[in-house]
């Protein structure tokens, strides 16, 4: 299968040079083996090889001995294998000793107080649409935190074609499938989710069938703030099914220890108004084809719920500008207040300097995102905080251009890094 270079390559290769051992984690066939492979000098694959359980219970030693970077691949299927790593890092002495790669994030207590100067971290994801080819990646997020104007493009996309790469998703395994196929192992994606990776997470048992009507509901609400009370009548109201509070909480943290499952934290800014801002995070899958997936949905029911598609819209978008913003050592948030003024995306660069985002599938809401966002900084108070260095509209069209009033339009298929 072909290799497709991914942006994180760069933020793996310094933190590798940093830290004796560095953990990638994302979730389940995002491709973080493959990119680990670019790196590595010897690989062990934990769930593969039938003697690592019993070279465990004998000397585990000898599952560290290769030629660095050693890749332990899967890891988590012996939890174990973390300590020994951190007390061989130890004794090296060296840099650039390991790699390890999980489908699960580590317990808390084991990565926060075994892993301390030994351990660095790396946070992948599915595949961006740059990495893809599905994004020239002409207007960069660096251009945009530098408040660099942007040069007219055209990189003409329908709303089917649009939809269907919602459908397929960035796994890398499925960029040269079709979409019957991608569809197919998408939803099979979801049925091994709530049948075993659920319950597999922690060695906790969990009712698979209330694990679909939670994904169900939470791809319902896709990309909106909705609380977990909210999805508890959610649930009762369309799946019939009770779950209770502390049954929800578990799940969502079990979706996110399997890194499925992510929120997007408000943003915390000083404004001249009355109105106080909203602190609930908005939630995503970890990619937009596993709502998807979750729903039973295909093209055709997508093209004919178009309002439902701009919320998955929204989310792809929240995907794309979260991968962009941490190769420019920057996060994502959202804004919301009171008086239900509303911004998309928020990128914020750990000096300070941020942009804000709208985004619409269609150009139809392009004047109301406009004005939305230049609202939205009239309330900045410069006193307290800095304005925006850009105000940006992300859309599915084709066309990218600065309007008179300062706000960039940007095309998803001109968007990069």
């Amino acid at each position: 299968m072909k290799y497709y270079t991914r942006i994180i390559e760069e933020e793996i290769g310094q933190k590798l040079q940093a830290s004796g051992a560095l953990l990638i984690k994302g979730p389940k066939s995002c491709g973080k083996t493959e990119t680990a492979k670019q790196f590595a000098k010897s690989i062990l694959q934990v769930d593969r090889d039938e003697q690592v359980p019993i070279v465990m219970s004998i000397n585990p030693q000898i599952l560290l001995q290769g030629e660095s970077p050693r890749l332990i691949d899967e890891w988590q299927e012996q939890p174990k294998l973390w300590n020994y790593v951190r007390h061989e890092v130890d004794d090296r002495k060296k840099k650039a000793q390991f790699i390890l790669t999980g489908s699960a994030n580590p317990e808390e207590e084991i990565k926060l107080h075994s892993g301390a100067g030994r351990f660095t971290i790396v946070e992948m994801q599915t595949m961006s649409w740059q990495e893809m080819g599905y994004s020239s990646g002409e207007i960069s997020l660096r251009a945009l935190l530098h408040g660099e104007a942007i040069n007219y493009s055209q990189n003409s996309l329908s709303i089917e074609l649009i939809v269907e790469r919602m459908v397929k998703g960035g796994w890398p395994a499925l960029l040269n499938t079709s979409l019957h196929e991608a569809i197919l192992l998408n939803r099979s994606y979801v049925d091994l989710l709530a049948e075993a990776d659920m319950s597999r997470v922690s060695n906790v048992k969990r009712d698979s069938q209330k694990v679909r009507s939670l994904l169900r509901s939470l791809a319902r609400n896709i990309a909106t703030l909705v609380d977990n009370t909210t999805l508890k009548k959610d649930i009762k109201a369309i799946e019939d099914t009770d779950l209770s509070r502390p049954t929800i909480i578990d799940y969502l943290n079990a979706l996110s220890q399997l890194m499925i499952f992510e929120e997007q934290p408000a943003f915390n800014t000083h404004i001249r108004s009355s109105n106080s801002l909203r602190k609930s995070p908005k939630r995503h899958f970890c990619d937009v084809s596993l709502a998807i997936a979750a729903l039973k949905l295909d093209k055709n029911s997508l093209m004919n719920d178009l309002k439902y598609c701009g919320f998955l819209f929204e989310s792809l978008v929240y995907h794309e500008l979260k991968m962009y913003a941490k190769a420019n050592d920057a996060e994502i948030f959202h804004y919301r207040d009171s008086s239900g003024l509303e911004v998309d995306a928020i990128i914020q660069q750990s000096g300070g300097i941020w942009a804000a985002f709208e985004v619409k599938l269609g150009i139809g809401m392009i004047d109301e995102a406009a004005n939305n966002l230049l609202k939205f900084n009239k309330l900045i108070d410069e006193k307290k905080f800095t304005k925006p260095i850009s105000l940006n509209i992300i859309t599915g069209t084709g066309m990218s251009f600065t309007r008179p009033d300062g706000v960039n339009v940007i095309s998803l298929a001109s968007l990069g890094k």
